[in-house]
């Protein structure tokens, strides 16, 4: 069976983008499991609960077929964080495709794996996350979803169902 990791905030990722992520890519055949900084219970922007099976340093990438990388609130942390930003690079060099959502994309951006491609992100009304982007190199797609290459990105919870689907369907190099 195929399978997925989905990298969550321990606290404040986005609930929404995480069901339907997960349920497109079941629904698609995938096995999917869950990871965050640290392993143990993630609490969602609105009050779920989630149970992560792998902190970051445990990531075994060669068990996964694609990874992505859920929005919300608790997101923002991860874009500073150098082993998030490490895990970009390792996927986008596997052939693996990677997914970032919401304000996710800022991960990808911080980790270098955007320059020279389309994107889009969930931004603030003032440009923060755009202009952080552009500063990233990326190119800004002011729509829902983007794909570029293996790279998928969506622009928060009202493209989760969108996004899900398009990353399920995205065939590995």
């Amino acid at each position: 069976m195929k399978k997925a990791l989905l990298i969550i905030a321990r606290s404040g990722f986005q609930d929404k983008e995480l069901a339907a992520v997960r349920d497109a890519l079941i629904k698609a055949g995938f096995s999917v499991e869950l990871a965050s900084d640290k392993k143990g219970s993630c609490t969602g922007k609105f009050g779920s609960t989630e149970e992560a099976l792998y902190g970051f340093e445990e990531i075994d990438l060669g068990n996964f077929d694609r990874v992505c990388f859920i929005g919300g609130p608790g997101a923002v942390a991860m874009a500073d964080d150098a082993i998030a930003q490490h895990l970009t690079r390792s996927i986008v060099r596997s052939g693996k495709p990677l997914g970032a959502i919401c304000i996710a994309p800022t991960i990808l951006g911080k980790g270098g794996v955007l320059k020279d491609r389309k994107a889009t992100v969930w931004d603030d009304g003032k440009g923060t996350q755009i202009d952080l982007l552009e500063r990233c190199g990326a190119f800004y797609a002011d729509v829902p979803v983007v794909v570029d290459g293996l790279i998928v990105t969506g622009n928060g919870p009202e493209a989760a169902a969108e996004f899900g689907t398009t990353f399920a369907a995205l065939a590995a190099s």
